[in-house]
């Protein structure tokens, strides 16, 4: 289903839905500190859409993925990008307000969300958005047999507490770092408890997986406060032909410039020091 709405003015409804696959219910509401609207999930605020300034990202662990994509490819370079569960489609509706023309798609398990967020929160004219509602291996795989490849990769699932395991294993970074374009992206949002031991092995598979492909490593960027004290959060792990720098340094400190602030951007050694000392 290709997907390209122009909003009109009305307000959402603040209807709430149930969910198929989790059976939890779903509604959009009015953000209470802004302007903007927020995904509820469960009871849980998922996701934050500025309607009128797409490019503004509340989160920062998404403004980090967001950063990443700035910084690997020249300004308004229409990209691909496959996202691998989306919210309320926070990115790509940045990714289109930055680099129009953009080609994205989203695979995403619950079939009703997707249509949520559209009805409700329209997406900007000219989005060219493909909705995939399916396991997101099973339908990445789909995709990869059908020689897609994107630009960047963006998996941003909850895997941790043992919910979604074949979403997390080496294997299946692997399949998709082979669906990259060269120059390509793979951005991993990783959540995890105080100590940081999900994100350690997370980091090892990925990193495992990244030089069997003959790239450099992973890359990480996060809050630098939360991997100073080791805290619970969210980290990002980067790989791919584009992370494979011929100057790391450079490249790091144009993402330490992007913040958000404070940063800590680690390149594959860093990252393989963290993991050490998280173990």
């Amino acid at each position: 289903m290709t997907t390209s709405e122009s909003r009109d003015m009305s307000r959402p409804s603040g209807r709430s839905i149930q969910l198929s696959a989790t059976g939890q219910q779903a509604r959009i509401i009015q953000d209470e500190h802004d302007d903007g609207w927020v995904l509820e999930v469960g009871g849980m605020i998922q996701s934050h859409v500025d309607l009128d300034h797409p490019r503004r990202i509340r989160y920062e662990y998404l403004a980090r993925i967001a950063h990443v994509i700035d910084v690997c490819w020249t300004a308004t370079r229409p990209l691909g990008v496959l996202h691998l569960g989306a919210g309320a489609l926070t990115l790509p509706r940045y990714v289109q307000a930055t680099r129009p023309g953009s080609a994205q798609t989203v695979i995403e398990l619950e079939r009703e969300l997707t249509s949520l967020v559209i009805s409700e929160l329209p997406l900007p004219a000219g989005t060219d958005l493909d909705v995939i509602v399916g396991d997101a291996r099973a339908a990445s795989l789909e995709l990869s047999d059908q020689g897609r490849r994107f630009d960047a990769v963006v998996l941003d699932i909850y895997t941790g507490l043992g919910e979604a395991e074949h979403l997390s294993e080496e294997s299946f970074y692997a399949e998709l770092l082979a669906m990259l374009n060269p120059s390509g992206v793979l951005l991993v949002n990783i959540g995890d408890d105080a100590g940081l031991p999900y994100f350690a092995r997370q980091a090892r598979l990925l990193e495992s997986a990244a030089t069997d492909a003959g790239f450099s490593g992973a890359w990480t960027l996060v809050d630098a406060g939360l991997l100073e004290r080791r805290s619970a959060g969210n980290l990002i792990l980067a790989a791919g032909d584009g992370m494979s720098v011929a100057d790391p340094d450079e490249l790091r400190s144009a993402l330490l410039a992007r913040g958000p602030h404070p940063a800590a951007v680690l390149d594959p050694a860093a990252t393989a020091e963290c993991v050490q000392a998280s173990t």
